[in-house]
């Protein structure tokens, strides 16, 4: 039976380029969305540039120009960047729209009839430098929880911990760079608690991966706090309705742009929003990043509840892409725009690594690029593209291009290939698709052998019909391995359907064979990656990073001192003497070694930039200095509890302080 779905993936928000990050989530949803097409099911994929909020208003400012004209650019830049790879969205549209305005005051209208919303005066981070008040993320300083230094105004990246910005410690305008003031100012509020059973019940039903359960049940235990939906004048966005310099905060109307985005589609296309916001009928499926789940498994759920609305079927969350084990680095080129990506590589060799990498969990995936190559070239070019290649212009140049009938054993080998459609398919369902590839990979493997036993390359000149049964069996599996790489790899299979001269696959042409039918000619399906062109493209990274960045002062210019402190503030720090008793280099990290310290009966863990500069050999049993008091730091790699004194530039030069054999650990310095 045929499902009615909408789908969609989080909105990428209208002040940046889209960069290879940002595709591991638009690529799994687009294979996912392409799948159920394939299947017959009635499925539309709607998106939306995100495009509200002070950090558009201050780039419009700085550019000189309006916030429409900005966020209208970069709408362009989008759309094109996405097509590039094969994201077919059926419509990518902006949350500035009028039908966004309009949910938006429908859904807060019906919210306040019902008495969700609340109003309170709130103590606020104040800019008198840049006159205004600060959002969540234009604030930054020390987490509150873990201690960890330069964080946004709303949650921490390391610890994940969620607060208020004038929960900071050392908290400074991201502008100005000037510490804010305190200021009141009437808010509105949504009451989230209200929703907490019926929230509740909405998880049970197998709507969001386990895991990510368990998180929320941690915000459940705290209590669900009230949920600050405005923001004050200078603002863009929309005004709340009866406000004059009260505008509602971004993400109250950028989920809603799913909303607008549907209702647009349906406008063109002549068919009934309520269709899918309103009726049962239909599935909803978001695809996130783990880091917006928050607002996607509490607020937004809440929001469609009272207000009436379909609430979501199912939430598929992913993790963050890392790039040669570590986070996407701008100095180390890794932080590669979709744009600088296409003019060095195919699309559908990023398309097939993110499939080959991707589960149904929230893991993080990485790219390494050694792999990425190997991948790329062992699999797709030489296991899948390579059978095609070896078996059209054989068929061509010596058959006249016409398959035969499939042999018995040949329809024992593809009946083996045909069994596997369901499986398959059960894996793109669950969005285990690394499963799918494993399964597709081994079976062009067996295929490849069945080719090389028959060697119809021999055949063709003293039996021409022997070769021509090879070639048929062969291309019939070429043709089912392409009904199943479809969803991943759709420029591939275009060529595939040319080339076979077939209409557009579906997943019911598995349970089909073709036999008695003349192909065409053949074209090149894949190049081989070539290794050269990844280094280019990182180096080219490299140099539009270092050209948007400030110019760094000279060597020989003075840097600013930083702010000064008192006396009484530097003596809190507390130096000792550590010993350490065992060192080992952490996987994936070049920089960082993990050291084992003994402060006199205590041991801490140290994480310590040093890698480049000492083996951990050279360092046992040596005694340093350690910043002992300092509050844990949860880093990607572990928790440090210190910090060791060091000096230098950086990399090879950086010098450890070292003491006197005979000091003890656990001594203090003065």
């Amino acid at each position: 039976m045929a499902r009615k779905i909408l789908v969609t993936a989080a909105l990428p928000y209208a002040n940046g380029s889209i960069h290879i990050g940002h595709l591991v989530e638009y690529i799994q949803t687009d294979i996912w969305v392409r799948f159920q097409k394939m299947r017959g099911h009635d499925c539309i994929y709607c998106c939306a540039d995100d495009t509200h909020g002070t950090p558009i208003m201050i780039r419009a400012r700085q550019e000189g120009i309006p916030p429409e004209e900005l966020i209208a650019r970069v709408h362009g830049e989008h759309t094109r960047d996405f097509a590039g790879f094969a994201v077919a969205f059926d419509n990518y549209y902006t949350t500035h729209s009028p039908e966004n305005r309009q949910l938006s005051e429908t859904i807060y209208s019906r919210l306040k009839e019902k008495g969700h919303i609340v109003t309170r005066d709130v103590e606020q981070a104040y800019c008198q430098q840049d006159q205004m008040f600060l959002p969540d993320r234009f604030i930054r300083g020390t987490c509150p929880k873990c201690g960890a230094p330069d964080q946004y105004g709303d949650s921490c990246e390391i610890c994940h911990a969620t607060y208020t910005p004038l929960d900071l410690k050392d908290a400074v305008c991201s502008v100005c760079k000037k510490p804010p003031m305190r200021r009141k100012s009437k808010h509105y509020f949504f009451q989230l608690g209200n929703f907490t059973q019926e929230l509740q019940e909405w998880m049970q039903g197998g709507r969001i991966h386990e895991q990510v359960q368990n998180k929320l049940q941690e915000w459940f235990s705290q209590g669900l706090r009230d949920w600050d939906i405005s923001r004050d004048a200078p603002y863009f966005g929309f005004l709340i309705p009866g406000e004059t310099d009260k505008y509602f905060y971004v993400w109250l109307d950028a989920p809603i742009g799913y909303m607008a985005s549907t209702m647009d589609y349906c406008r063109r296309k002549g068919l009934k929003f309520e269709d899918y916001w309103c009726s049962r009928d239909t599935e909803i499926h978001h695809f996130i990043g783990k880091d917006i789940t928050y607002f996607h498994a509490l607020f937004w759920p809440a929001m469609l509840m009272g207000a009436g609305f379909n609430t979501p079927t199912r939430l598929t969350i992913h993790g963050f892409l890392t790039v040669n084990g570590e986070k996407m680095s701008k100095s180390r080129g890794t932080f590669i725009s979709a744009a600088t990506y296409l003019k060095y590589l195919d699309p559908e060799y990023l398309r097939y690594y993110y499939a080959c990498k991707l589960g149904p969990g929230t893991e993080d995936i990485d790219l390494n690029t050694g792999d990425f190559v190997l991948r790329v070239n062992s699999d797709l070019v030489g296991k899948l593209a390579n059978l095609a290649s070896r078996s059209v212009p054989m068929l061509t140049k010596g058959l006249g291009g016409r398959l035969g009938e499939v042999s018995l054993e040949g329809r024992v080998l593809l009946k083996v290939l045909q069994d596997h459609a369901e499986t398959i398919a059960e894996d793109y369902e669950t969005r285990n698709y690394a499963t799918a590839v494993r399964r597709i990979c081994g079976l062009a493997d067996e295929v490849n052998r069945y080719f090389d036993q028959r060697k119809p390359w021999s055949a063709i000149k003293e039996d021409p019909e022997h070769a021509r049964e090879t070639l048929t069996v062969s291309l019939n599996a070429v043709r089912l391995l392409t009904i199943y790489l479809k969803p991943v790899l759709p420029g591939y299979a275009a060529k595939i359907e040319k080339i076979l001269r077939i209409e557009p696959l579906r997943w019911t042409d598995a349970g089909k064979l073709l036999e008695n039918w003349e192909i065409g000619v053949f074209d090149r399906l894949v190049e081989r990656v070539d290794s050269k062109k990844v280094d280019e493209m990182i180096e080219e990274s490299k140099e539009q990073q270092a050209a948007a960045r400030p110019a760094q002062p000279s060597p020989l210019e003075a840097e600013p001192l930083a702010e000064q402190i008192s006396f009484e503030e530097f003596m809190k720090v507390d130096l000792r003497v550590a010993q350490v008793m065992k060192v080992e280099t952490i996987e994936g990290a070049d920089k960082l070694l993990r050291l084992e310290l003994d402060l006199g009966g205590q041991t801490k863990t140290v994480m310590a930039g040093i890698r480049q500069a000492y083996k951990p050999e050279d360092l046992l049993g040596k005694k340093m200095i350690v910043a002992a008091n300092l509050a844990p730091r949860k880093m990607k790699f572990g928790v440090s509890e210190g910090m060791i004194l060091a000096a230098g530039p950086g990399g090879k030069e950086v010098f450890a302080l070292t003491i006197d054999e005979g000091a003890k650990p656990g001594q203090r310095v003065h």
